[in-house]
């Protein structure tokens, strides 16, 4: 039985369709999710095509991780072939919200970080917009008045995540911001 579509607002995108992958209808997926289960377990899953406004129900069988390339091989039941695999290219993979895994101590979903204030004492420093893994996750935050910077998201400069106010407190070293 197929699960019913999720209300819109409420999905997760856990990773992007980059190509197909051989002649059987599989496809490379740049993964935004940092469980790798979510490409691996077969189960349902939701393509967001970027001409398509609703989510299509699909269905993993199988994936597998690709070391070099970062990305991992995944079959769904219904692409048989390249060609059908080569029209997927662009689409986000899609979960519902409610199928986050539960985090540790510490621990925070990305999207929960999107948007968040962040502060050094009182001043105001700018509103997180993305994650970027680079060894250490850095958080990229849009300043009010020049480019975006990046912080080290490690717990000596992120020294406060406070998720009900909205609020990072950091205590960056000296030339990291403007």
């Amino acid at each position: 039985m197929v699960n019913p579509t999720p209300d819109p607002s409420e999905w997760l995108c856990i990773g992007q369709v980059v190509a197909a992958h051989g002649l059987r209808g599989e496809v490379r997926i740049k993964a935004f999710s940092d469980f790798p289960e979510r490409f691996t377990i077969p189960g349902q899953r939701w393509l967001r095509h970027t001409y398509r406004e609703e989510p299509a129900p699909v269905t993993l069988v199988r994936g597998r991780f690709l070391p070099r390339s970062e990305q991992f091989v995944v079959a769904f039941a219904e692409i048989d072939n390249r060609t059908a695999a080569e029209h997927l290219k662009g689409a986000d993979v899609l979960v519902p919200a409610s199928d986050r895994p539960p985090l540790a101590a510490n621990e925070y979903h990305l999207m929960d970080l999107i948007g968040l204030r962040v502060y050094q004492g009182d001043r105001y420093v700018g509103q997180v917009v993305g994650l970027v893994s680079a060894g250490n996750d850095l958080l990229e935050v849009a300043l009010p008045e020049s480019a975006n910077v990046y912080i080290p998201f490690v717990p000596a400069i992120v020294t406060q995540i406070d998720l009900d106010r909205q609020r990072i407190e950091i205590d960056p070293p000296l030339g990291l911001l403007p």
